[in-house]
């Protein structure tokens, strides 16, 4: 199955359990439009580089998953951030999208690498899922 065909029941799978958002992350150029050929093809003058913002190898799918606190701060929730990078079955993680995911859990979110909706369940509910 293709990532994008994964990421699609991922993200049907988490509606109704938490925010779930789609990053897109990429480049792409902006300028002054001079003229659209017929092929639909644009001619930039000035053109320039730019970048959606989000770091390199940040998650394919990111959100908050609701989660009730315990004891000393009972009746009170806090929003979890969750990252999730899907992967089809040969899919392996970048280094960025390595220490992205890394850092996500080691400063209290929830972040894993998901190759089916199940697996973007158990991520956002905060169980271990093998890379």
């Amino acid at each position: 199955m293709s990532e994008h065909r994964i990421q699609n029941e991922i993200r049907n799978a988490l509606a109704g359990q938490c925010l779930a958002f789609r990053a897109n992350v990429g480049q792409a150029w902006a300028g002054e439009v001079v003229a659209r050929l017929p092929n639909g093809d644009m001619v930039l003058r000035n053109p320039r580089p730019f970048s959606t913002g989000l770091p390199p190898g940040f998650s394919d799918v990111f959100g908050l998953v609701r989660v009730e606190i315990t004891q000393d701060m009972v009746g009170q929730v806090l929003g979890v951030f969750h990252a999730v990078e899907v992967k089809d079955a040969k899919g392996r993680l970048s280094a960025n999208q390595a220490n992205f995911l890394r850092a996500v859990n080691d400063n209290g979110g929830r972040a894993g690498v998901a190759r089916s909706a199940n697996d973007a369940l158990r991520i956002v509910r905060g169980d271990k899922v093998a890379a």
